[in-house]
Formats: C-alpha cells, structure tokens, sequence
C-alpha cells in the first residue's frame, strides 16, 4: 500500500468522524486528530528504522576496522552509500508494516474500533433529550367548608394519611338540627294549604255553573216578562182605539140630538143622554190611553230588565272560566310555596349533613390549620390533601428539544430522592411557554428586545405498578429522558 493513501483508508473507515477520547468530534477535527495521529507514526517508524540501522552497522564496522588496510575500494563504496538519500516516507512505512505486520493490523483495527464507537456514542447521544428543569407534579386539593360553625373535633395532623370518605373534621350541628326543623314545619304548612284549597276548584266550578243556569232562567222570565208586556200593550191599543170610535159615534149622536133638539123634534132628556154617553166616551178613551201608555212603560221596564238578565248571563259565562283559573292558580301557588318549602328543607338537610366533613380524596394530609373550638366560615382553608395516585412529571424543555417529540414516546425518569430510574411516556405537549402562564408575561413589542430560549412545560405520566411508585411526592427533583428515535 502506499505511503500517500495509508491516512486516507485509515481516515475513511470511521465514517468522516473519530472518537478521540471522551467525546464525539466533528469530521474536521477527526481529520485534525488523524495527521497528529499519522505524524507521531512516522516518528515512531522513523526511530524504529534508526535502530534496525544501528543494528545492521555495528557488524559492519568491525568487519570494516579489520579490512582497513585490505579493502579501500570496499570502504569507499560504504562511504559512498551512506552518502545516498534517505527511501521515501511511504517506503519507509511500508517497510516497517512489513517487518511487524501483526502490530499494524492491531493499530488499523483500534482505529476502526475507535471510529465505530464514536459512531454508535453520537448516534446514542442525538437518540434522546434530557433536562434537570424537571419535578414530580400532582394535584393539591384544598380542603374548606361549605357552612359557618364551630369545630368540634379534628381528625387528622399533618403527613397522616387518609382515604376518601373518612371524616376529618366535626362543626356542632345544633343550629343546622333548630333550621330543619322550621324548614320542615314551613313545609308541613304550605302542604296543608294545598290540601285546604283543592276542593275550591270543583266547587268554583260548581257554583260557577250554576251561576249561569239561573243566569240563563232568569233571561227566559224577562224574555217572557217582555212578551206578556207587549201583549198587554198592544191591547190596552185596541181597546183604546174601540173607546176612540165609540167616541166618535157619541160625538156624531150628540150633534144630531142638537139640531133635533134645536127643532124640538125630540126631547130635551134625550139630547142629554147622548151628550153624557159623548163624555163618557171621551173620558173611556183618556183612560184607554192611560191604560196604553203604562203598558208601553211595563214594556219598556221588561225589556231593561231582560238585558239586564242577559248581562248576568254573559259576566256568569265569561266568570266561569276565570274564576276556575284562579281557583287553579292559588292552588299552583300553594303547591309552588310547598316545593319552595321544601328546597329549604332540602338545603337544610345539606347544611346540617355539612356540619362533618370528609376527605374528598385518597392522599396525605398537609398544611393543616384548624384546631377544635375555632369559628370558620365558608371557603376558609383548613388543610390540603396530596393525592398520591395520581402524580406525574412537568419536565420544561427548552423550545429547540421538543423539535422531535410527541405524545405517546418512552420516557426514562431518574428520580433523585429514590436515586432510581422509572419509566414514563410523554402524556401531553404544552399549549404555550412557561412565560405566556407567569403573572406579568414578557411583551416583545415594546422596549428592548431580547431573545431569551423559552422552556415549555411537557406532561410526562409514569407507568403503572412500578417498584417504589408510592414514595413519589410532587415537588421532588428528577431527571427525563425522552426517547425520541425509539
């Protein structure tokens, strides 16, 4: 092999790259690294061939010190060959590749072995990101109460565990047993109310109906109350009209008893009795007309007093309805006080049964301040509870190494407290940076820009049933590692 191609083989066999000591180098400096490599070869070929020389020459020197004087000509030729230029470099190398060819094959495979680790330790290194911006995660429950009262025993201390549904704390429930009591009496009441205006109805109904029978038999009498008024009216004008002939057969009789009597063809007596039936005519036909006219005024009065029935009868028809609606109505009414009545005994049910308060969730208690004998009021903190079953990673990366994540990828946690390794995948990527969630998020657009790295907050859940699952707290320190080419 040549001596110009030897580093180029070597060079080439690790894949442009080299492993020189701990770390990974770019192709340039393992190319850097491979011509120091080569230099210091060449010294070492260098002294090796210096020694083979020394070796071959002592000898020579002695047989050269015996033939001094025998051999000038052999000398000469000795001289002259020390005098010849040294064999190339490349020569030189080969020639010692050939002299120990076990020692280079030895040499070319530390270097590819050198080349394929370095390799495998980039591709190792570029298959995962990590951070130490990392903690255990979970939810902290806040435990208040719902009511004001009096604590009248506390159940639990700081670190114990409890599970759901144990008591915890104890108020004094005697106001909340007086407020039931009134609640239940105010709904007793309103149910008694309903049961007293139920029979209303009917009977509204009832009387109501028969206000429009009679209502209605009282528009038939004024009808015929009209009719027979109208009869005697029309009567009292035939008689009235017979008195008014009659009257002018007397007058006609009297004027013809008057020129006989003037003539003293009859008597005076008979004139007479033709003027009295004359006046007695006349005063038939006033009181035929008196006659007429009451009976047109008891015509008149029968006709008011039937619109007057069929008035009645319309208000009884038109309040039949109404007054069964409003008869409903106050019994809607009563029955709507009664389910009023009986949402109150239902939040005093509610607030007597908030007079004990339960753990709302399996977990460890913490923060504790509340003592017996203390007034609290609604929403006052009392304690925490740290659910322990449900816990998980917030790991902020920095936004250039969740390039290559996505949920779902395999998750190495190291968890300091435990100095053990747990495994996770990524549960759910972030929906903005950490900065976009502080108090006062950073506002690019005014003052002096910077650009800073973000770090974004990437949920990363453990896998069930692991060894020592249930000594993980939230808050403590650990260590991801996302797989991100698994």
């Amino acid at each position: 092999m040549p001596d110009d191609q030897l580093p180029r083989q070597i060079g080439s066999s690790s894949g442009g790259q080299l492993l020189l000591g701990d770390g990974v180098t770019t192709p340039n400096d393992s190319l850097a690294r491979l011509m120091e490599e080569q230099a210091r070869l060449r010294e070492e070929l260098e002294k090796l061939r210096q020694e083979q020389q020394k070796n071959e020459k002592k000898p020579d020197e002695k047989k050269q010190g015996e033939d001094k004087d025998k051999k000038p000509d052999d000398q000469q030729k000795k001289d002259d060959k020390k005098e010849e230029p040294k064999p190339p470099f490349r020569q030189r190398v080969m020639g010692w590749v050939q002299q120990h060819p076990i020692i280079t094959i030895l040499i070319v495979i530390g270097l590819i072995a050198l080349a394929i680790g370095g390799y495998i330790l980039w591709q190792y290194l570029q298959s995962y990101e990590n951070t130490d911006d990392a903690q255990v995660d979970g939810h902290t429950i806040q435990v208040t109460s719902r009511i004001n009262g009096v604590v009248t025993g506390v159940y639990v201390e700081d670190t114990q565990g409890v599970s759901k549904g144990q008591t915890v704390v104890d108020l004094d429930p005697r106001d909340y047993e007086v407020a039931l009591e009134q609640a239940r009496a105010n709904l007793a009441q309103q149910q008694a109310n309903i049961q007293a205006q139920s029979p209303n109805v009917p009977i509204t109904q009832t009387t109501q109906e028969t206000q429009v029978a009679t209502a209605q038999l009282d528009v038939a009498r004024a009808e015929a109350a009209v009719a027979e008024a109208e009869h005697a009216y029309q009567s009292n004008l035939a008689d009235l009209r017979q008195a008014e002939a009659q009257a002018a057969n007397a007058a006609a009789e009297e004027r013809r008893y008057r020129a006989l009597v003037d003539k003293e063809e009859v008597s005076r007596e008979a004139y007479d009795q033709r003027l009295t039936d004359l006046r007695s005519q006349e005063a038939v036909i006033g009181s035929r007309q008196a006659q007429a006219n009451a009976a047109r005024k008891t015509v008149d009065q029968q006709n008011a007093a039937l619109a007057q029935a069929r008035q009645r009868l319309k208000e009884a028809q038109t309040n039949l309805p109404r007054q069964i609606a409003v008869q409903r109505a106050t019994e809607e009414t009563r029955r709507a006080a009664a389910f009023a009545s009986k949402a109150q005994v239902d939040q005093a049910a509610l607030n007597l049964s908030y007079c004990k308060l339960f753990a709302p969730v399996t977990g460890i208690v913490g923060n504790k301040a509340v003592e017996v004998g203390m007034h609290i009021t609604p929403g006052q903190q009392l304690f925490y509870i740290i659910p322990t079953d449900d816990i998980w990673v917030t790991a902020n990366f920095k936004e250039t190494q969740i390039r290559r994540m996505h949920p779902g990828q395999a998750v190495t946690i190291h968890v300091d407290t435990l100095a053990q390794d747990f495994d996770g995948y990524i549960e759910n990527m972030p929906g903005a940076t950490g900065a976009k969630y502080s108090l006062l998020p950073p506002e690019n657009a005014t003052g002096n820009y910077v650009k800073v790295v973000q770090r974004l907050p990437v949920r990363v859940r453990f896998k069930p049933n692991q060894k020592n699952g249930e000594r993980l707290r939230p808050g403590m320190s650990v260590e991801p590692k996302v797989w991100v080419e698994r």
